[in-house]
């Protein structure tokens, strides 16, 4: 397996000020903020039919996924987890939207759905007040194109202490953290 060593900028605004309160008073005044910097950082007009509402819905999707997905990971590894679901927004294989994608295969059952937090039957509220700030930065810069992405146009991906079947289906790329991250058939493979 190839360990990735990929620096870039860290998309990290100075959220310490919305930090300063504890419990869910603090999580409202974070998704509040949150909504604030949707806000300000998307243009006036909506585009491809995206309004500024439904981008916050997206951004809160993407959180949720990082949260869940990664959230004792390196900002690397996050920045990686948000990455793979905005290259399937991308890939016409794959739902058109940040929650569509995050929600794919419905939360009936454990296995049918493609992020198995979605699915788990457990609360979806973050608890942990830092990560979840430290997954609300990570996706509200990813959705906004502001980070390079790590994996490099992986589409899907898994922690190294599981092996799914249909990891062979796939051409492995870089590890990031305990995540390793796969392409589609027919790319090359990743060389450091």
């Amino acid at each position: 397996m190839n360990e990735v060593q990929i620096t870039c900028p860290s998309p990290r605004p100075n959220f310490s000020n919305v930090m300063q309160t504890k419990g869910w008073r603090g999580a409202a005044r974070i998704t509040i903020f949150l909504a604030a910097l949707v806000v300000l950082s998307l243009p006036v007009t909506a585009q491809a039919g995206h309004t500024r509402s439904a981008s916050f819905r997206q951004v809160r999707c993407l959180a949720q996924n990082v949260y869940f997905e990664a959230r004792g990971e390196s900002l690397l590894g996050q920045l990686g987890v948000a990455h793979v679901v905005m290259n399937r927004v991308e890939d016409r294989g794959f739902p058109a939207t940040v929650c569509e994608v995050v929600k794919e295969g419905g939360e009936a059952r454990l296995g049918a759905c493609q992020f198995s937090w979605w699915c788990d039957g457990r609360s979806d509220r973050p608890t942990d007040l830092a990560a979840w700030k430290q997954s609300i930065e990570v996706a509200l810069h990813t959705y906004l194109g502001r980070t390079a992405d790590p994996t490099r146009g992986a589409l899907w991906y898994h922690a190294d202490y599981v092996r799914p079947a249909w990891r062979r289906m796939y051409v492995l790329g870089p590890r990031i953290g305990r995540h390793l991250f796969y392409w589609r058939s027919g790319r090359l493979r990743y060389a450091p």
